[in-house]
């Protein structure tokens, strides 16, 4: 779904919400002034908002999803940093996420009530993932409470040679740090064009939640990607009930 449209004038960008994500330039609003403030150069600066308008610095960079090798301790430093941005005092002020998992996993139940069969493979993941789905409650264990970009899409991370900033903020919010690692490390961008795995420090209780989170983010491409289209290479779709079933064990 295009949910916005993008116009680069000099140095502003000027982003413009047309449909689709509640709240869309508010979360985006909130996330440059927040990071401005806490993280200064980290993301672009914000100079307008008005309805359905933010208006923000240009920041130059080659999206992560277009390079043959990724700057993995840039970009741990950059998520690191997004993280530990905003105070704790500050954060609990912070709307959670646009889908908290609890809100996913509820939808991705609706979807699968709603599958229609493709394939040996593809309706065992949904029946499985939905069997998952039922029994897990994620609870609290594991969540260290994080300012979360909620958008694990590596076009999204910016590399200019020597850092990584990071754009797009409309879902953006209160979340917890295994959550958004489980969600990049599972987003297409990851992995449609070569495995991009990288390393961030939890402690034990969040590597079992990251594990929990991984398999409702593959999950989730299962649905998202089983109308093919021509954004991504064929079988990609294939790849993602392949991935979602290795989550599932």
């Amino acid at each position: 779904m295009h949910t916005h449209d993008v116009q680069v004038d000099g140095d502003l960008v000027r982003k413009r919400f047309i449909d689709g994500k509640p709240d869309g330039a508010e979360r985006e609003w909130r996330a440059l002034q927040l990071l401005a403030e806490h993280a200064p150069g980290l993301a672009p600066s914000p100079v307008e908002y008005g309805t359905d308008l933010v208006v923000m610095s240009r920041i130059e960079g080659t999206p992560l999803l277009l390079l043959s090798a990724v700057p993995e301790i840039e970009l741990v430093e950059a998520v690191d940093r997004l993280h530990s941005a905003v105070p704790r005092q500050v954060l609990d002020r912070v709307p959670e996420r646009l889908w908290p998992v609890e809100r996913l996993r509820d939808q991705l139940l609706v979807w699968a009530g709603r599958w229609q069969p493709k394939n040996e493979l593809a309706d065992q993941a949904v029946r499985e993932g939905a069997r998952w789905l039922s029994g897990w409650e994620p609870g609290e264990r594991g969540v260290r409470p994080v300012f979360g970009a909620s958008d694990g899409n590596t076009a999204n991370f910016l590399w200019d040679g020597a850092r990584v900033r990071i754009v797009d903020f409309e879902e953006s919010g209160r979340s917890d740090r295994a959550t958004e690692v489980a969600e990049m490390a599972e987003h297409v961008s990851c992995w449609v064009r070569g495995e991009k795995e990288v390393s961030f420090e939890l402690d034990s209780a969040e590597e079992l939640r990251l594990l929990e989170c991984r398999r409702l983010f593959a999950l989730l491409w299962v649905f998202l990607l089983k109308d093919e289209g021509p954004r991504n290479p064929p079988g990609t779709f294939m790849r993602a009930v392949g991935r979602a079933l290795d989550r599932l064990g």
